[in-house]
């Protein structure tokens, strides 16, 4: 047993709130995101993991690409051996990932066997491509056989993905990184529609149209790099880039309350009603986060005022997966409202 608790006052998971989903089931407004960006190992994140239960994080955010799933699934083995709390008190989520999109029960099942689980409480396509690239590679790295968006092989991961749901293997489905020119496409063929989609937000990057039409479809958001990811990798740093914790309003708020700029960013997550998954392995760090979801709500000046925060900037820009012929990184976004071929 791990003296964590001795050191830091645990939550009370009830504390948290939860987004109910279109099945009913509940999902804390507040996960952990477990993808190392190639910094820690795998234990660190197994360790945060198993720590972060024990001090309250009912929500796990995995996936099968981040190398850690073996590490993880023993640690939640552990903190429910422990008696921390059951397999039916967490949510954890997985997804397929891109080189996968042709044997996705395959893939959920070695994710459920690594991570020592007989359900996902939510499996996610990671991106709505198949265009692989090997974990670590450095920002130019191209793969020859990448594709542009196909609705037909889309779709043929979704119908999968949908007898996982009837096979009992997975309670939830959903989708990420996707586009609304995407989700016009593929909605309408759905027979199980998402019950979230992944995405990128954060006060420097809000996607308030794609936000709007998820909500307005009832597909939960779920925000990832909610504080900009200051340590994502190398690959998916850029010139120009904008540093969400160094903004003024930002900085402004986070002076007035005596907090750090972090809390902000993850205060106006869950004002702005989205499910965010911050990573972090260091304790005071990942209390902080889940205890923003409930104690002391930015005000609803304090909230408008970050929508001066917004200026486009997307961080995981995604160039890995451009094919061949593509112009821009911004090809795979539809920024035009069209989906680039």
């Amino acid at each position: 047993m791990s003296d964590i608790t001795k050191q830091f006052t645990a939550i009370n998971p009830a504390d948290v709130p939860s987004k109910v989903l279109r099945s009913g089931d509940k999902l804390p407004t507040v996960g952990l995101g477990t993808f190392g960006s190639d910094r820690f190992t795998h234990d660190e994140v197994a360790a945060a993991v198993k720590d972060a239960i024990r001090l309250g994080y009912r929500h796990i955010d995995c996936a099968a690409v981040y190398g850690n799933e073996k590490q993880i699934g023993q640690a939640i083995k552990e903190v429910i051996d422990e008696g921390v709390c059951t397999r039916e008190e967490l949510f954890i989520t997985g997804k397929v990932w891109n080189d996968r999109h042709r044997e996705v029960e395959k893939a959920c099942q070695e994710s459920l066997d690594d991570l020592q689980l007989s359900y996902l409480d939510m499996y996610l396509i990671h991106w709505p491509f198949p265009n692989y690239h090997a974990p670590g590679c450095d920002g130019d790295a191209r793969n020859p056989d990448s594709k542009p968006f196909s609705v037909d092989e889309f779709m043929d991961t979704w119908k999968q993905c949908e007898a996982l749901v009837d096979a009992g293997k997975v309670r939830n489905i959903g989708t990420s990184n996707m586009t609304i020119a995407k989700f016009e496409k593929t909605l309408p063929l759905m027979k199980i529609l998402p019950a979230v989609n992944e995405m990128e937000m954060h006060p420097c990057f809000q996607q308030q149209e794609l936000f709007d039409y998820c909500m307005k479809k009832q597909i939960q958001p779920i925000g990832f790099m909610p504080i900009g990811s200051p340590t994502r990798p190398e690959r998916d740093i850029a010139e120009g880039d904008a540093v969400d914790i160094q903004t003024p309003e930002i900085q402004a708020i986070a002076k007035a309350r005596g907090v750090h700029p972090a809390v902000i960013c993850i205060k106006w997550a869950i004002k702005n009603g989205q499910v965010t998954i911050p990573f972090s392995v260091h304790p005071a760090e990942y209390l902080s986060n889940l205890q923003s979801s409930f104690t002391d709500p930015l005000t609803d000046e304090e909230f408008a005022s970050i929508k001066n925060c917004e200026c486009g900037s997307r961080l995981v820009k995604g160039q890995v997966f451009l094919w061949e012929g593509a112009k821009h990184w911004k090809d795979l976004w539809d920024e035009d409202g069209v989906i680039a071929q």
